[in-house]
């Protein structure tokens, strides 16, 4: 792969004839932003967008199988806004819901059996989740004056590869941040003091459809994989561990088109403004942390 950071020379990375068009060139930072926002949303900006995720929540502790928990499902709504300077804005809401693995009714409390208790479910609800799409990768954080010197900017060219009629991808994110749930302030909900966490996301897009410039929003299909500290609410402490989700995604004209019915009748009823999508930045995006410390107090000891 080539290390050459302009966006107007084709970085090498994966192969097949829809990588280099005719519509958009998949090896360079100028053709990845373009696919990357139609896949995201819409660039007939201010249309909006939903994606879904449907899939399970497992246990993982040194020595002992794997177990599945419960469900998870949820989607999201994006809206995209072209800035002056070329870059894409992502304005989105996010929901998950906790389910029963089988009926998929949704949960309100759900029994530990690692402590043998009963404890209350708490839902993920994002709002806002936004982030710039460019031509260069975002750069990383400076930790106050630890970085001084800026990395070189690397072009946004995603591994793409071709097979057949469709273009598959793959994003893995890892991440290791100070945890906004530290473990002297909240003993029973925080992991460590360190949240390490990776995300793993597959999309599959007709190669059709991706140089065809008549289509602004591309549909896809996929698989989301997470790997994370223990749920706070689950109230694990620091016991050795992590959960896992591993889940498929996709793009929906609506909803209800894919998740089940007791979770769109939950989320129509608790969160009936995650059906449309921001129009404007007003607030930082958290994450799912940060809006447990901010919305929840420290459990009790036991």
């Amino acid at each position: 792969m080539s290390t050459d950071t302009s966006t107007d020379i084709p970085v090498h990375y994966g192969y097949g004839p829809a990588i280099e068009g005719p519509y958009l060139d998949l090896r360079t930072g100028r053709g990845n932003q373009l696919a990357y926002a139609r896949i995201q949303g819409d660039i007939d900006f201010g249309r909006q967008k939903y994606y879904w995720f449907k899939g399970s929540i497992m246990a993982n502790r040194p020595g002992e199988k794997t177990q599945d928990l419960f469900g998870a499902e949820g989607f999201g709504v994006i809206r995209l806004k072209k800035l002056e300077d070329g870059r894409i804005q992502r304005m989105a809401r996010q929901i998950g819901l906790i389910t029963e693995l089988r009926s998929r009714k949704v949960l309100s409390q759900w029994h530990n059996p690692y402590s043998d208790e009963t404890v209350e479910v708490v839902h993920v609800a994002m709002e806002p989740v936004h982030y710039m799409i460019e031509e260069h990768f975002p750069q990383p954080p400076s930790y106050g004056t630890l970085n001084d010197d800026p990395p070189p900017r690397i072009p946004f060219v995603l591994p793409w590869y071709q097979h057949g009629e469709w273009l598959d991808m793959q994003l893995n994110l890892h991440m290791a941040y100070p945890n906004p749930l530290q473990p002297d302030q909240w003993p029973r909900e925080s992991a460590a003091a360190t949240a390490i966490a990776s995300e793993m996301f597959t999309h599959h897009v007709r190669a059709a459809d991706m140089q065809n410039p008549d289509i602004t929003s591309l549909d896809y299909q996929g698989s989301w994989y997470r790997v994370t500290p223990w749920l706070p609410w689950m109230l694990m402490g620091q016991q050795p561990g992590n959960c896992i989700y591993a889940a498929f995604m996709g793009t929906c004209r609506q909803p209800a088109d894919v998740l089940s019915k007791p979770v769109m009748d939950y989320a129509e009823k608790h969160y009936s403004r995650y059906f449309d999508a921001p129009e404007s930045v007003n607030s930082p995006s958290l994450s799912d942390l940060q809006h447990y410390a901010r919305e929840r107090k420290p459990a009790p000891a036991r």
